[in-house]
């Protein structure tokens, strides 16, 4: 008989208090073309948004992993994440982003190319239809074409060949444990290779994630990085940007607006499966 191999996707999921998302983001998974692992992080989320996304992965029969990752933290609840992950490449996805049937398999077509070790996706508005659509990667490739050496993809729309993320250190809060925590793990990832992007892969975030922007660094910092991307990423991360963040606050377990916590017991705790 046959082996039968597995997926050589994973999905990774970090939430807090997402309970009205969750369900639309799980369900646009369940209706990708690849197979996939989806693995779930609670960051301590103080609504029911464990239950919901549970309830939502067994009504699209998917195999999934729910864990708990108590320590407060983006990048906490990613490194934990991670920790699970067994698959050739790893998609790094947000519990209020959908995704169209065909994105892992987009993300897969650029990291099969030589010396590729990331994929990454740029937005458009659920309202945008095709012609939307088709403008916005236009303007996208374009920034791309411009500025080849820096990471032109967000929160959400980033896939990584595993190996070479974890080569690059993965997400670890003594490294990182600030905001821009996705610009900042790209940034090691691309030492080890190429970050692609094509006009297939996009995804589409909700409209509340559109209304938040994105945080954490302005105009300056952002100009500033385009302009040190190619040269002195490693200044700009380590030196200047983390210095920056650290005066406004902009910690990674403040990115969630959260109650203070009482943490007892492990700081990560597994939690069940559907397999």
């Amino acid at each position: 008989m046959p082996k039968i191999s597995g997926p050589d996707w994973t999905v990774l999921i970090p939430f807090f208090n997402q309970r009205e998302h969750l369900p639309d983001t799980i369900e646009s998974l369940a209706r990708q073309a690849t197979r996939f692992t989806l693995v779930l992080v609670d960051n301590g989320s103080t609504d029911d948004s464990a239950a919901v996304a549970e309830a939502a992965c067994r009504a699209h029969r998917l195999d999934y992993m729910l864990l708990t990752e108590r320590m407060p933290g983006k990048v906490a609840a990613l490194r934990a994440g991670l920790a699970w992950v067994r698959t050739r490449w790893v998609a790094m996805c947000e519990a209020n982003i959908g995704y169209p049937s065909h994105y892992l398999e987009a993300a897969e077509a650029i990291l099969s190319q030589p010396g590729h070790v990331a994929a990454g996706a740029y937005f458009i508005a659920p309202e945008a239809g095709e012609a939307g659509r088709l403008l916005a990667a236009r303007r996208f490739l374009a920034a791309v074409r411009l500025l080849p050496r820096q990471c032109h993809a967000g929160n959400g729309g980033m896939t990584f060949c595993t190996r070479s993320l974890r080569a690059a250190g993965g997400f670890d809060a003594a490294r990182w444990n600030f905001v821009l925590e996705d610009r900042e793990v790209a940034h090691r990832v691309m030492r080890k290779g190429r970050m692609g992007y094509s006009d297939a892969l996009w995804c589409t975030p909700s409209r509340y994630e559109r209304e938040r922007g994105p945080a954490g660094w302005t105009p300056f910092e952002r100009l500033l990085y385009s302009a040190t991307a190619p040269i002195a990423a490693d200044w700009f991360f380590y030196k200047f940007l983390a210095r920056r963040l650290q005066r406004r606050r902009l910690l990674s377990d403040r990115s969630c607006e959260r109650p203070n916590q009482h943490l007892e017991g492990p700081a990560f705790a597994p939690s069940r499966s559907l397999r």
